[in-house]
């Protein structure tokens, strides 16, 4: 049994835009040397990746207790562990993508996209793959999300009640579809998050993410390697396992299935 209620779906406002002046004057220095490196290298495929900034990551919470905090402990169920972790992480992700969503448009974010060029379709009921804008994509996500951790027999919150034996398999999909999310938000929408002072808890997440993953090998390194960059760059040696992509490589378009 798991022991935490079922978790409410919530589409968060934006939060009170007040930026202190480190916050303001970090975000200014981002946008400066985007514009620098924009004309300097007109030419390549991808503009430059503001959260790999010294000023974005700089403030990171330190990633010690997060080690820590992804072991399973001894005696704790394996599919309660995992069911915790899912379930903490679909809440902050779903969190701070709410704090940005009202810059996440059709418009603006027609199809869904990470870094390194890719693109993310979606499989309908029907098995068929569709190409969403972005918000249409995440909400997807968010919707399905919810609906299998609300589901009792597939999360279960009552006492006696079994985990599926596709469990993992699930929580497998979700993280996976999770992962796509927290992509889209460092490749598109980082500026916004860095306005909002929240790139400290982006990173936090992140690393919680990732370290879940290298834990249990619960995502395909076919899926995180377009961040393996922020990876080296927030945890250092513990990505020695993970894939990176090569700096200064040409990168081709790299389609991806969301179900």
């Amino acid at each position: 049994m798991f022991g935490l209620a079922s978790r409410k779906f919530f589409k968060y406002s934006a939060i009170d835009t007040s930026l202190s002046v480190d916050v303001e004057d970090t975000v200014t220095c981002f946008c400066r040397r985007k514009a620098r490196r924009k004309e300097k290298d007109a030419g390549t495929t991808e503009d430059p990746k503001l959260y790999l900034e010294e000023a974005a990551l700089e403030r990171q919470l330190p990633d010690v207790d997060l080690r820590v905090l992804v072991d399973l402990p001894p005696g704790l169920d394996y599919n309660e562990w995992l069911a915790s972790h899912t379930l903490a992480l679909f809440d902050h992700i779903n969190l701070v993508y709410g704090t940005i969503s009202e810059f996440c448009t059709p418009t603006g974010c027609p199809d869904m996209t990470g870094p390194g060029l890719r693109t993310y379709l979606w499989f309908d009921e029907k098995g068929k793959k569709t190409r969403v804008a972005a918000p249409q994509y995440i909400d997807y996500v968010m919707t399905f999300t919810q609906r299998t951790v609300s589901d009792e027999t597939i999360f279960p919150t009552k006492y006696a009640n079994e985990f599926p034996s596709s469990f993992e398999s699930i929580v497998r999909k979700i993280l996976r579809l999770l992962y796509h999310v927290v992509a889209h938000i460092y490749h598109c929408h980082f500026r916004e998050v860095a306005h909002l002072g929240l790139h400290v808890h982006l990173n936090c997440v992140f690393a919680h993410l990732t370290l879940l993953n290298q834990r249990f090998n619960l995502i395909d390194p076919k899926e995180t390697e377009i961040l393996g960059d922020l990876e080296a760059a927030l945890l250092g040696d513990s990505t020695s396992g993970t894939s990176t992509q090569t700096s200064g490589a040409a990168e081709a378009p790299t389609t991806t299935s969301g179900t």
